[in-house]
């Protein structure tokens, strides 16, 4: 479960365009028409429409707007070994000691994590220590 609700910054790409194409995680990334562009503490990537849709909520849209928290369970695993996961966003690359985090209990719609950014953010949810 997420530790910190700590607010990301975050703009619907809403507008007519050709797929954005960028390199983050070792690979070539993709974001298309309603997805998410979203500054995580510097952390800048981007998230499919549907899945920020299901996973993230506005924190209050007339005080703070464009800012969101993340508030839906993961589903994790520690990485034996290096190696890549396939996202909706392209291809992530990880080392031994990261996790694989998962937005679905079956391990699709999946993402890796560095070890260190997944200690400051996630926590064992209770009864699964």
């Amino acid at each position: 479960m997420r530790k910190l609700q700590r607010p990301v910054a975050a703009v619907q790409l809403s507008f007519d365009m050709d797929d954005l194409v960028y390199r983050k995680w070792g690979a070539e990334q993709r974001a298309k028409r309603n997805d998410w562009l979203v500054d995580n503490q510097g952390d800048v990537y981007t998230v499919e429409a549907e899945v920020f849709a299901r996973t993230y909520r506005a924190v209050d849209p007339t005080a703070q707007p464009g800012a969101f928290v993340k508030t839906t369970a993961v589903w994790a695993v520690e990485a034996t070994e290096a190696g890549a996961v396939r996202t909706k966003e392209g291809v992530t690359h990880y080392e031994a000691g990261d996790f694989i985090v998962s937005n679905e209990p079956d391990g699709s719609d999946s993402y890796a994590i560095a070890r260190d950014k997944f200690n400051e953010l996630y926590a064992t949810a209770p009864g699964d220590a």
